[in-house]
C-alpha cells in the first residue's frame, strides 16, 4: 500500500511541475480548432450558410444574413485571437456568448457538447491567455502583470 502511495504522490508531483502555460496553450489551442473549423465551413459556402441560418439556426431577433455575419465573425475572429493569445479574455468572452446563443436559441438538446466549450473558455476569460501569449509579451512590455 506504501508503494502505491508514494507512486501516486510522484506522479502528482510530476503533473504539478507541469508549466501552467503549456495547459493554457493547449486550451487556446482546443478553442482555435473548434471555433476556426466551424467558422471556416461557413465562409467556403456562403449561400449555404444563410440557408443554414434561415432554415436551421433562425436565431431570433436578428435576420439570417447578419446572424451569419456576426456569428460567423465572432467564430472565426475570434477563434484566431484566442489562438494568439491576443485580447484573449475579451475574444473568449464572445465565444462564451456566441455558445450561450447556440445553447438557449438553437440547440440546447446539445448541452453536453457545448458544457466543454464553455468551461474551456471561462477558463480563458477568468485566467487570461498565460505567459505563451500576446497578451503576457504587451503586458510584460508596458511593465504590468500578464
Amino acid at each position: 500500500m506504501l508503494a502505491i502511495k508514494n507512486l501516486v504522490l510522484s506522479l502528482v508531483a510530476l503533473f504539478e511541475r507541469i508549466p501552467p502555460a503549456v495547459a493554457r496553450l493547449g486550451l487556446r489551442a482546443g478553442v482555435f480548432v473548434t471555433f476556426w473549423n466551424s467558422g471556416t465551413v461557413k465562409l467556403d459556402d456562403w449561400q449555404g450558410t444563410i440557408g443554414l441560418f434561415a432554415d436551421e439556426y433562425q436565431v431570433p431577433l436578428l435576420p439570417p444574413e447578419l446572424a451569419a455575419i456576426l456569428g460567423t465573425s465572432v467564430e472565426v475572429g475570434g477563434a484566431a485571437l484566442v489562438l494568439l493569445g491576443l485580447g484573449t479574455r475579451f475574444a473568449a468572452l464572445a465565444l462564451l456568448g456566441l455558445v450561450a446563443v447556440i445553447q438557449f436559441t438553437v440547440y440546447p438538446e446539445y448541452w453536453a457538447q457545448h458544457l466543454p466549450w464553455a468551461a474551456m473558455l471561462l477558463v480563458l476569460v477568468a485566467r487570461g491567455g498565460g505567459e505563451w501569449s500576446l497578451d503576457a509579451l504587451i503586458a510584460k512590455r508596458f511593465g504590468q502583470r500578464g
